[in-house]
Parts: C-alpha cells; sequence; structure tokens
C-alpha cells in the first residue's frame, strides 16, 4: 500500500465518565504483556489447558462487535475483559496479511519457504525475512494501535534504514497503515508485514496497554497538564503550532471543537458505523491499473493486470469484501482507457489479450453478483453501477465485435431474434446484469446444495440453463464455497449424462423421419465450449480439483460443517471418480454440435477454448475406467444424430470437430482400432465449404435458417480449422500405415472432404514422407496414396494460379518415379489433365528422360525406349497445343528420334506464321544452328524477321543480337541466302544504326567463305552497286536521312554533339556510295536550308562538314 508517515485520523470520539450517557466509567491505568494473564488461550503456549470463558466470550466478541458497542451495551467493562478484547482483536492468521503484501496466493505455509528468488522479493517474504533477522524492535500495541520500528540492514549500494510503522485493526482486520519508507504500492510494504507478523507470532512479547482514553481519563487535572507539558517538549518542534492551535479553540467557548462531545482516540477501536475491512489503498489500486493499461501489453503489464484479478478471485475465496471494491476500481480505469474511444473512431479492435482481460472482468462480475450471501442493498448498488457502464458507448461487445472487426456481409445488420425483435449487442456486462435477477432461494436448488450427507445430489432441474447453472458453480468456488460448488457440479454433470442418453432415444425412435427430411436441431445457439461463461471449463476444473485431490493423498475432504471433515468420496456412485466425471464432462461438452458465432473474436475464442480444454485433458492419463468412458460417448457421438456435431445430422455451419475427433482418435486407437477410425472418418466433414447442399438439404434446419435468411457464413477461423482438418488426415495417415483397406478409407474420405490444394499437398508429402521412412523399406500402398493426393492437386490447381506450382510438379514427378515406372508412364498418357503443356515438357518429360531418373528406376533399356517414347509422344503433343512455348523442350526431347524430331520441326514451322513471335523463333533457330542444322536455322530466322518490326529509334532493342546473327548466319551459307534475307531486313528494320552494321558485316568477307558445310563460292566481295548490298546500302542512307529529321524536330542544345557525331556516322555510310559524296554535299545543304532557325546547330553543322 502507499503508506503515509502521518497517522490516519481516529475513527470515532472518546469522553470521560459522567460527560456522556454512553461514556465508560474511567479504569486503572496500565499496561501489560499481550498474554497476559491468558496468554496460554492466545495459542503462543504450550499449555493443554482448556481455554477459559473469558477468552472464550472475548475472542468472539472481538470478531464480530466493534468496541463502541461493547462500550455502549455495558455500563462498565471490567479491565481484565477489555484487555483480553483488545488482545483477540488483532489478525491471527498469516494468510490474510500474505494476501495484502503479494500477488502469490499461500496462507501460512507461504513463511516455511522463500527459496525461490523471485519469492523473496515479494513483500511477504522479504517482511518475513526481516522479522526472523531480529529487525523488529520498539513494538508497542496501545488499544487498537500497534507501532514499532523496522530497520532494513545496509547493502552495497544502500546505507541502513530504520522505519516507524504503526498499524491500526479492528475485529481482526488490519484497517490502516503507515510507514516510515514511502512506499507506493498496491501491497503492504515489508516493514508492516514485519511488524504485523511479530504481534501474530509473538504476542507475549508485545507490551498491550488499554486505548489512551483510557489512561487520560484516570489522570487530574495536575497529571493531564504534566503530560501535556511533557509531550509538547518531547515533541515540541513537530507538535507545538498544534498544540497552540488547539488551545485556543478549547479556550473559546464558541469553538466547533466545543460543540462535540468528547475527544477522538485514534487507539479507542472502531465505532459502530464504520466498515469491517482490511485496508485497501484505493489510489494505488487506480493508479497502478492506469499505468497497466498505458503500457499497451508491454512490459508484462498484460500479466499484471491478470495478476491483479487473481487477487480479485483470491480475495472473494476468504469472502473479503474487498474483491468487490477492488474490481470496481480495476473496471472504473478500463471504461476510462482512452484507447477504446480511439478504437471505437477509427474501426480498429483490440488486441487479443485486451480482449481476454475484458472476458475476465466480465466473468469476475458475474461472480460477484452471483454471491449466494449476497445482501439485496449491495446487490442493487452493483447493478447500478453495471448498468451505467453498460449504457456507455465505448463499452466492448461480448462477441469481440465492437468497431468495424473485419468485412461481414452480416456486420452492420440489427440481430433479430425469433420473434423478430430487435436485440441490442450484448456487452461484456450484460450476463453479470441479468445475473442480478438469479437467486438462490430456488427449492430444487437448495436441495441440491444443502442435501443430507449420505444420499447422492439429486439432478438439476431441467429448467435452469446449464450455463447459468455453471456459472452459478463458478461462483460458489470463488466464494469459498467448495462443498456447495460440487454438489451442484455434480448434479449438473448428471442431468448432462441423463439429457444425453434422451436425446439419443429420442433419435433414434425418430432416426427414418429426421433423416429424410434431413432436419437437424440445434437447440442452443451458444456452444458450451467457448461460450463467455465457460460451463464445461468451470465444470471440468471442479471435479478433476476434487479428485487429483483424491488421487495426491488428500482424501478430497470438504468442510461440510465444523469440527468433522467429510470425504467428498461420498457423493459420487459406486464405481465412479471425480476424474472420470471430469473427463466425461468434458468430451459431453467438446462433442456438442454447435452453431460457430458471428465475429473474429468470438469464433477464435471457440478454437482456443477446445485447445485449452484438450490440453487439460491430455494430462489425465488414461486407464481403464477412462477408456471405458471414452468408449461410451464414443458411440454416443456417432449415433446422437443432430445433438452431436459428430452424428449423422450436421448443420452446415456447426463447428467442426477436427480437433476434437484427433484426441479422441490417438486416445482410442491403442484400445478399440475401428471405433477411433469411425471417429475421425465422421470429423473429416466441413460441410460449410460444400458449394452446394444435397438433395434432402442436411445443413438448413428451418427454425435456424428463419434466424438468418439468406445468410452467407463468414468464418474467420476457417484457415486454422482446414488445417486441424489436415492434422486429422495426417494423423489418421500415419496410423493407418501397412493397412491398405484403412489407407483406402482415409483416401477417400480426404478427397471427399478437403478443399485445400495446399493442404492436400501438405498430406501428400506427410504421407511420402512415412512411406519412404530411412529406417524401412518403402510402403508402396502409402506411396500410391501419396501418388493420388498429388494428382488430385494437380487436377485442383490446374487452371488456377498457385505460386507453389513448380514445386508440387516436380515433387509429383519424384513421388511417382518412386511409386515406379507404371506411375510415371501413366501421368505422362494422362498429362492434359494435370499439367499445362509446359510444365509437361520443360519439367515432367525432362524428368522422366534424366540420367537421375533412369538410374533410380533401374531400367533396362527396353523399358528405357518405352518411357522415352511416351516422353517424346507428350513433348509432340504439348507443341501442338502450346508451340510457343513448348516447341523448343519438344526438339531436344526428339533429338534421339529422326521421326519425332521432323514432326516437332514441322509443328514449329506451321505455328511460325501466326502463332509464335519473333522471339520465340530466333531462340528455336538458335537452337537449329547449334544442333548443326543452319539451313533450318536459317529458314526458322526468316520467318522470325517476318515478324519484327525496329523503327529509327530503337537502336537498343533487344532483337538487335538477333538480326546480326540472322544476317551473319545467311551470310555465311552464301549469296543466295544473303540476297534472299536483305529485304526482309530492309523490310522490318528502320533503324540506321543497325542497318550501317549489318552492311558493313557484309562487305568485310566474301559469302559462304565460314559456312558450315564448306560450300563452294566465287571468293569474291560482292560490290555495294549491285544487288542485293545496293538495296541495302539505300535502305541505310533513306534510315539515317529520315532519322536525322526525326532528331531535328524535338532536339535540344544539350543533344546538338550527340547529334554531329551522328552525322558523321550517316556521312560514313553515304561515302561508300559511288556519289556518296555528292549525296551528303546536298543532304547538308537541306539541312542548313530547312532549319536555318537553329543558328548554333547550324555553326557546328558548317563547322564540321562545311
Amino acid at each position: 500500500m502507499a503508506e503515509r508517515v502521518q497517522q490516519p485520523p481516529a475513527k470515532r470520539l472518546c469522553c470521560r465518565p459522567g460527560y456522556n450517557t454512553n461514556c465508560r466509567q474511567g479504569q486503572r491505568a496500565g499496561g501489560t504483556l499481550c498474554g497476559g494473564s491468558g496468554a496460554a488461550q492466545g495459542g503462543s503456549s504450550k499449555t493443554l489447558s482448556p481455554e477459559s470463558l473469558l477468552d472464550i466470550s472475548a475472542r468472539k466478541v472481538a470478531e464480530k462487535w466493534p468496541f463502541q458497542r461493547v462500550e455502549e451495551r455495558f455500563e462498565r467493562i471490567p479491565e481484565p475483559v477489555q484487555r483480553r478484547i483488545v488482545y483477540w482483536s488483532f489478525p491471527r492468521s498469516e494468510r490474510e496479511i500474505c494476501m495484502y503484501s503479494s500477488f502469490n496466493t499461500g496462507g501460512e505455509d507461504s513463511g516455511t519457504s522463500g527459496e525461490n528468488s523471485d519469492e523473496t522479493r515479494l513483500p511477504f517474504r522479504r517482511g518475513i525475512a526481516l522479522l526472523e533477522s531480529g529487525c523488529v524492535d520498539n513494538v508497542l500495541q496501545v488499544g487498537f494501535h500497534l507501532s514499532g520500528t523496522v530497520t532494513e540492514p545496509a547493502t552495497a549500494s544502500e546505507p541502513e534504514l530504520v522505519c516507524s510503522v504503526s498499524v491500526s485493526f479492528d475485529r481482526c482486520k488490519i484497517t490502516a497503515v503507515t510507514c516510515g519508507c514511502g512506499n507506493k504500492d498496491i501491497f503492504y510494504c515489508a516493514h508492516v508485514v514485519a511488524l504485523a507478523l511479530y504481534r501474530v507470532r509473538k504476542p507475549e512479547q508485545v507490551k498491550l496497554h488499554l486505548p489512551i482514553s483510557e489512561t487520560l481519563f484516570q489522570m487530574n487535572r495536575d497529571q493531564l497538564q504534566k503530560f501535556v507539558q511533557y509531550l509538547i517538549t518531547v515533541h515540541h518542534t513537530e507538535v507545538l503550532p498544534t498544540a497552540q492551535k488547539l488551545a485556543d479553540e478549547i479556550l473559546s467557548t464558541n469553538s466547533e471543537i466545543n460543540q462535540v462531545h468528547g475527544a477522538p482516540d485514534p487507539t479507542a477501536g472502531a465505532s459502530v458505523d464504520d466498515e469491517n475491512c482490511w485496508h485497501l489503498d484505493e489510489e494505488q489500486v487506480q493508479e497502478q491499473v492506469k499505468l497497466f493499461l498505458s503500457q499497451g501489453g508491454y512490459h508484462g503489464s498484460g500479466k499484471q493486470l491478470n495478476l491483479l484479478f487473481s487477487k480479485v478471485r483470491e480475495m472473494l475465496k476468504m469472502r473479503d469484501s474487498n474483491g468487490a471494491r477492488m474490481l470496481t476500481l480495476i473496471t472504473e480505469q478500463f471504461m476510462g482507457d482512452p484507447r477504446l474511444a480511439l478504437w471505437r473512431q477509427q474501426g480498429t479492435t483490440m488486441t487479443d489479450k485486451y480482449r481476454q482481460l475484458w472476458d475476465e472482468l466480465g466473468a469476475l462480475w458475474m461472480c460477484i453478483v452471483l454471491n449466494p450471501h449476497c445482501k439485496s442493498e449491495q446487490k442493487c448498488v452493483w447493478l447500478r453501477q453495471l448498468r451505467r457502464w453498460n449504457g456507455v458507448d465505448v463499452c466492448p461487445w461480448e462477441d469481440g465485435n465492437h468497431g468495424n472487426e473485419l468485412p461481414n456481409l452480416t456486420h452492420g445488420q440489427p440481430k433479430w431474434d425469433h420473434h423478430t425483435k430487435f436485440v441490442r449487442e450484448k456487452t461484456v456486462f450484460t450476463r453479470a446484469i441479468e445475473a442480478c435477477d438469479l437467486h438462490w432461494q430456488d427449492t430444487h436448488l437448495q436441495r441440491i446444495i444443502t442435501h443430507d450427507l449420505y444420499t447422492l445430489p439429486p439432478r438439476l432441474p431441467l429448467a435452469e440453463h446449464i450455463p447459468t447453472a455453471c456459472a452459478r458453480v463458478d461462483a460458489l468456488r470463488s466464494h469459498g464455497y467448495p462443498r456447495e460448488a460440487l454438489l451442484l457440479a455434480i448434479a449438473i454433470v448428471n442431468t448432462l449424462i441423463r439429457q444425453q442418453q434422451k436425446h439419443l432415444e429420442l433419435f433414434r425412435s425418430h432416426k427414418k423421419e429426421l433423416l429424410h427430411k434431413g432436419m437437424t436441431s440445434v437447440t442452443n445457439m451458444e456452444g458450451w465450449v467457448g461460450h463467455p461463461l465457460d460451463p464445461i471449463g468451470t465444470l471440468f476444473s471442479t471435479l478433476l480439483d476434487t479428485g487429483r485431490g483424491d488421487e495426491e493423498g488428500r482424501n478430497a475432504f470438504l468442510d461440510f460443517s465444523e469440527p468433522h471433515l467429510f470425504p467428498a468420496q461420498r457423493l459420487l456412485d459406486d464405481g465412479q471418480s471425480f476424474v472420470a466425471l471430469a473427463v466425461e464432462t468434458a468430451l459431453i461438452g467438446l462433442g456438442q454440435q454447435r452453431v460457430m458465432p458471428d465475429g473474429l473474436y468470438a469464433q477464435e475464442k471457440v478454437c482456443r477454448n477446445e485447445e485449452q480444454l484438450l490440453a487439460k485433458l491430455q494430462e489425465v492419463e488414461l486407464d481403464d475406467a477412462l477408456v471405458k468412458i471414452f468408449r461410451k460417448q464414443a458411440i454416443f457421438l456417432l449415433e446422437a444424430g443432430p445433438y452431436s456435431g459428430l452424428g449423422e445430422l450436421l448443420y452446415r455451419e456447426s463447428v467442426p470437430m477436427h480437433t476434437f475427433a484427433k484426441y479422441l482418435f490417438t486416445s482410442l486407437l491403442p484400445h478399440d482400432t475401428e471405433l477411433a477410425y469411425k471417429i475421425a472418418l465422421r470429423a473429416m466433414r466441413l460441410p460449410v465449404l460444400e458449394s452446394m447442399a444435397p438433395s434432402g438439404d442436411l445443413s438448413r434446419p428451418h427454425h435456424i435458417v428463419s434466424m438468418v435468411p439468406n445468410r452467407y457464413p463468414r468464418w474467420f477461423t476457417l484457415s486454422h480449422i482446414e488445417s486441424q482438418q489436415c492434422e486429422l488426415a495426417s494423423t489418421m495417415l500415419t496410423a493407418a500405415k501397412g493397412d491398405g483397406r484403412k489407407l483406402e478409407t482415409v483416401l477417400e474420405s480426404i478427397q471427399k472432404n478437403i478443399h485445400s490444394s495446399s493442404h492436400i499437398f501438405k498430406l501428400a508429402q506427410d504421407a511420402f514422407k512415412i512411406a519412404t521412412l530411412m529406417d524401412s523399406l518403402p510402403d508402396i500402398t502409402l506411396l500410391k496414396v501419396s501418388l493420388e493426393l498429388g494428382l488430385q492437386v494437380m487436377r485442383m490447381t490446374l487452371s488456377t494460379l498457385n505460386w507453389r506450382r513448380r514445386e508440387m510438379v516436380r515433387w509429383l514427378v519424384t513421388c511417382a518415379t518412386e511409386v515406379g515406372v507404371y506411375a510415371l508412364d501413366s501421368i505422362m498418357q494422362s498429362w492434359f489433365t494435370l499439367f499445362t503443356p509446359t510444365e509437361a515438357t520443360s519439367i515432367v518429360a525432362t524428368t522422366v528422360m534424366s540420367n537421375t531418373t533412369i538410374v533410380r528406376l533401374h531400367l533396362d533399356c527396353h523399358q528405357q525406349e518405352n518411357l522415352a517414347s511416351s516422353a517424346r509422344t507428350l513433348a509432340l503433343q504439348c507443341t501442338m497445343k502450346d508451340p510457343q512455348n513448348c516447341a523448343l523442350s519438344a526438339l531436344t526431347l526428339c533429338e534421339k528420334d529422326h521421326i519425332a524430331f521432323e514432326t516437332a520441326y514441322q509443328i514449329v514451322l506451321d505455328a511460325a506464321v501466326t502463332g509464335m513471335s519473333y522471339t520465340q523463333l530466333f531462340t528455336i533457330a538458335r537452337y537449329m544452328e547449334h544442333r548443326g542444322y543452319p539451313m533450318r536455322a536459317y529458314k526458322l530466322a526468316t520467318l522470325a524477321m517476318a515478324h519484327l518490326n525496329l523503327s529509327y529509334n530503337q537502336d537498343t532493342h533487344p532483337a538487335i543480337n538477333d538480326v546480326l546473327w540472322a544476317c551473319a548466319l545467311s551470310h555465311s551459307l552464301g549469296k543466295n541466302e544473303l540476297t534472299a534475307v536483305i529485304p526482309l531486313v530492309v523490310k522490318s528494320v528502320k533503324c540506321a544504326t543497325v542497318l550501317s552494321d549489318i552492311l558493313r558485316r557484309c562487305t568485310l568477307t566474301t559469302p559462304g567463305m565460314v559456312a558450315l558445310h564448306s560450300r563452294r563460292n566465287s571468293g569474291k566481295l560482292m560490290s555495294l552497286d549491285k544487288a542485293p548490298l545496293r538495296q541495302l546500302l539505300d535502305a541505310t542512307i533513306g534510315a539515317y536521312i529520315n532519322t536525322t529529321h526525326s532528331r531535328l524536330t524535338h532536339i535540344s542544345p544539350r543533344h546538338y554533339s550527340e547529334f554531329i557525331e551522328f552525322l558523321s556516322k550517316a556521312r560514313e555510310t553515304f561515302l561508300m556510295a559511288q556519289d556518296g559524296h555528292i549525296q551528303f554535299t546536298q543532304f547538308i545543304d537541306n539541312l542548313k536550308q530547312i532549319y536555318k532557325g537553329k543558328k548554333k546547330l547550324m555553326m557546328l553543322v558548317r563547322e564540321r562538314f562545311g
């Protein structure tokens, strides 16, 4: 707590005898040790003598009555009686002191060990260490006030610290604390703990005095004057101003101080009107919560807030009124969080961890208002504040949909009940507000929680809503009523089991009719798992905690009635156990057919709660009794029809059972294989992804459809659900290894129910890994399953974009290779249903014909030829379908077969006219030249040239190298070929620099000199005055002229020098003609005349060219 150095004001006024009718008679002042004459009764003595009536009665009075009421009830109270009341008024248990000085729970045992380094830093542990080190001194109890000094030993970094500590108490509760350390925290500091524990553990060493007013009553005027003067002298620097002020007021007849009977006494105990509760620093609670919230979940703030919630639960369990008080302070800070308004304004969602804190807040309020011994007045106060919070605009909704969570086709539409009335969205406080109307006076309910000890508890009446009844269990546990909570939990579970049986009987009697109509009966739109009140989790933990106590040797004794303890096992039928009952409850809840809720958070909560419950189940070791329960529940789930998530009738939007079924499957597999597979195969369904319902729609019950007409489901957790479905299938595949029949069944289920290609591909890969483990021979059946799944993936992704497609194709070929040569041949035969032509030629056929594959399959020559023949056939088929992308691969694959190669070449020629680009044709032409087919390369190059068009300014076009190569090829083949290709070049290329480059290359050597086959040629250089070079020269000169005019149209001064260089290159080409000099001179003159306005440029032209 934030201890303050100044003392708190006195709680009530005390006066002299006779001054007021309610004043007590004066008694002799004096002091004795706390133990006094009754030290043995205080519990610190080893004596075995019985307690005196004085101590018994004084202890009861000290626990229940404020001391003022004692004074008012009796005209004179003997001093020994007063002393014993004062003695017994101090807390006797360390548990509450621990609770108010640390986050950790724990009672007196907490003082016995502190080995954990984190725990040693807790105020309670540090307080124990200070006490045991003898650091507490000068302990004095004056009435209901305890004071002392606690010395904090010096450390390497801190000097010794002496703290003055004082504690006020009333009715066994510490009501105020102050400490000189200046510590500010929610909890008591270590110095307060040390002083309080000193009084608890060593009462006989504490000198006890009656309240100071009792001593003053005995003094005469001279004694009182001496007392005051000595007090002022000792503390004159601190109290002199206050003393003078009080003296002035007392001497003034009309002062306020003289209008009041008596004077305050901070040691006199509580007044009748004082609330009896432990000291809680409200300001510090608010400041700490505000700080944690401002940190936004960082620096462990979420953990700290959860610890605060745990502290509230701990207080409730101790039946401490500060629990509700502390939760009120926390809630006010949560409601004042500025992020709520910001998120609402921006339409964004709060973080998941923050949402869970709000859930816990709502659950705690539910526990508080369901306190079975809560007064109606207090409940009314809570109801008013809950309604106030509930009415705030930024109050979070229960399902997490506050703000624009994610696009949803139903978002923004009002919700309607079955009477078509508008239903306001529930907030986190709605259920607590509704719970304020609940009471505990119901006859059936009272019979359950107060029945006699030797009969089994009655079953809960069916009128009680199961989650509401479970909320009562949670409230009973939270408020420290474990016996009643256990009785009610057992009654609820018995009711669930009985309802199960009724549902099964009802379905069996109407099975034909229901199956024919295809109707389901999802009677509860709120499932029990993922429910805001967590009914199954509450029942499970209540029963399991009791059962584990029994198993661990504590015998699960419950405090049914003092003074004896009653074994909880008597509450069960013969052969039952709490663990078995807890497990059966979890199985019932997890197997319930329930509708997927709306909203991202609500759906995530369903998944999270299911996984949390399964994690707890996995901690329970299965014995024969539990296996029997598993079998019983598994059979019920399969046969219970619409009441079960694993029944024959399934609502389209029911929560899938994949995760639960995986747990059931692994649990049952060693004991009942057939049942395990039945469960898992039934759970593979995911009807929400079915494009259309079958005839006799099994997925849309009329009463649900009427509530949400034309509603398309938006499952935000669908990706997670599909991954869980995949996990279930993978688990079955692994278990079915070596069993061909089961593998076939699992394969059929996967192909029918899984709609995601990525998940099927993962299953295919999993099956492949399992089938080809290094420590065993390959499982051919499982390999075939893997291949079938891979083929399905190929078909699913053939016409859709998938970034993993190439990986999938390569993996499929690898898998088919492992299966055998017939599998490879099969996928090549049916390639058009599995692959694109490009994939079939570039990946499939190429890999099949690689040496690696041949070696891996150990093929003989005949098998190699057959496989190669299939690959060539595939390549030709692909080339016919997509010559642009497959021709080159096909030619490569068909190289060793003349007929196939010729066929592929002819396909290319046929497609070259219309279906192929110049880039593709040039690529194939270069391939042909590289393979030693120059004439075919030449033919393809000329076809490519027909598709090409290079404009005057495309002097960096990527096809230029291909044009130069084609001309070089033609030149190498001979004059005829060059003569034939030049007109094509002149027609396709308008770029002057490219044409001049070709022209120069053609004039350097004789045509045919570098022919690949050493063809005969004339041995003379070709003349520029004759065809075909004359045509090329004229085209080049014309291109320079056209390009020059084009560039001059938009030329800027910074390009002048570049333009002059361009003209220089043009002159070189002009001069290659016989009359080139004349032509160039005329060309320059024309430029000067036409562009005479560009004076600076023309000056540069004259300087260079005259």
